[in-house]
C-alpha cells in the first residue's frame, strides 16, 4: 500500500518531535507529540497530509478536523485557528508539509484548462475555497510517495526533485481539492489575487477600493465574491490577518507593541479593544498564557 510505505517513510526520517526539511523545496515532514489547543494562525497556500493522528482548523467559526482519510488544501493565505487535539508520544501527530508555488500551479491550472477545458466542481456539498479537505485518491497518494522517494538521495532530489513536486501539483489540481485550486491559480483567479495583494500590505492602509480596482471589479461585486470565496468580508480578512499575526508575533515573544506596529496599528489601544474582542485575552494575558507555538500549520 502507497500510504503505508509513505508513512513509513516519515516514521523513519522523523525521530524527535519538530520539522524536517526533505531536501525538495518547500516540502517538509513533521511530527508533533503534544497536545495543543487551536491558537491564531496563518496559513500560506499549501498541502497538509497527515499519515497518523489528526489536525484541527478553524475558519471563521468553521471547524475542520482531517487525519489520514483527507489532506487539507490552503490554496489562499488564511487567518485560521489551528491546533493538534490529539497529539501525544503513544499517538504522534505525523504529516507532510507541501507549500504550493504560485507561478508553479498557475502554469498548470493554465495548461490544464487549454489542454483538455478542465472544469472542475465541488464533490459532497460546497465547502469554502479558501479551506478544501479532500480524500487521499490514488493519483494523490502515488504522486506523494513518489516525491517522497527522491528525497532518500541527494543527486535523486536535486534531478527529479522538482519534477516530483510537480506532478503531486497536478494530483492536487486533478482531485477533491482541485476547484478550489483551480479558482485560486486559473485564470478565474481575482479573489486570490486580491488576497496576495492585502496579505502583503498588513502594514498599510488599503482601501477596499483600491484593492477591488487592483482586480478590476467594483466594489460591491468585489465585496459578495470575497465573502462567497473565504467567508469573511474584505475588512474581516485584514482584521483577522493582523491580529493572527499579531498573536503569532506575541507567542514568539515579540513585545505587545512592536508586534502591533508590524501589523499597522499606530493605535495601541485600538489594537487592544480588537484584540480582546477576538481572542477574549487582552494583549498582555495572551502573552503570559499562551504556549509556545509549534511553528506547524
Amino acid at each position: 500500500m502507497s500510504k503505508d510505505a509513505i508513512k513509513q517513510m516519515i516514521e523513519r526520517m522523523t525521530r524527535t518531535s519538530g520539522m524536517v526539511d526533505t531536501g525538495v523545496k518547500g516540502v517538509q515532514i513533521f511530527k508533533v507529540t503534544e497536545a495543543m489547543p487551536c491558537a491564531p494562525a496563518v496559513y500560506e497556500p499549501c498541502v497538509v497530509a497527515i499519515v497518523s493522528g489528526a489536525k484541527e482548523a478553524i475558519l471563521d467559526g468553521q471547524r475542520y478536523q482531517y487525519d489520514s482519510s483527507q489532506y487539507m488544501c490552503c490554496p489562499m493565505s488564511m487567518p485560521v485557528e489551528a491546533g493538534t487535539p490529539t497529539a501525544s508520544p503513544d499517538n504522534p501527530l505525523m504529516g507532510v508539509l507541501i507549500s504550493l508555488d504560485t507561478r508553479v500551479m498557475t502554469d498548470l491550472a493554465i495548461e490544464m484548462t487549454r489542454a483538455h477545458g478542465v472544469i472542475l466542481h465541488p464533490r459532497g456539498g460546497p465547502v469554502p475555497q479558501g479551506l478544501a479537505l479532500a480524500r487521499w485518491d490514488e493519483g494523490f497518494t502515488d504522486a506523494l510517495l513518489r516525491l517522497l522517494e527522491v528525497t532518500d538521495n541527494p543527486a535523486d532530489t536535486a534531478v527529479l526533485g522538482y519534477s516530483r513536486l510537480r506532478e503531486l501539483y497536478y494530483a492536487v489540481l486533478k482531485g477533491e481539492a482541485g476547484h478550489s485550486a483551480q479558482r485560486a491559480f486559473g485564470v478565474d483567479n481575482e479573489i486570490a489575487r486580491a488576497i496576495a495583494y492585502l496579505a502583503s500590505r498588513l502594514d498599510e492602509q488599503v482601501t477596499i477600493e483600491d484593492t477591488a480596482a487592483q482586480v478590476g471589479m467594483s466594489r460591491a461585486v468585489f465585496h459578495r465574491k470575497f465573502k462567497q470565496a473565504t467567508t469573511f468580508s474584505p475588512i474581516q480578512f485584514v482584521k483577522s490577518m493582523r491580529l493572527n499575526n499579531a498573536a503569532m508575533k506575541i507567542a514568539s515573544g515579540t513585545s505587545v507593541n512592536e508586534a502591533a506596529m508590524n501589523v499597522g496599528y499606530v493605535n495601541p489601544s485600538q489594537f487592544s479593544r480588537e484584540f480582546k474582542r477576538l481572542y477574549g485575552q487582552s494583549p498582555k494575558q495572551w502573552s503570559q498564557s499562551v504556549q509556545p507555538m509549534a511553528g506547524l500549520v
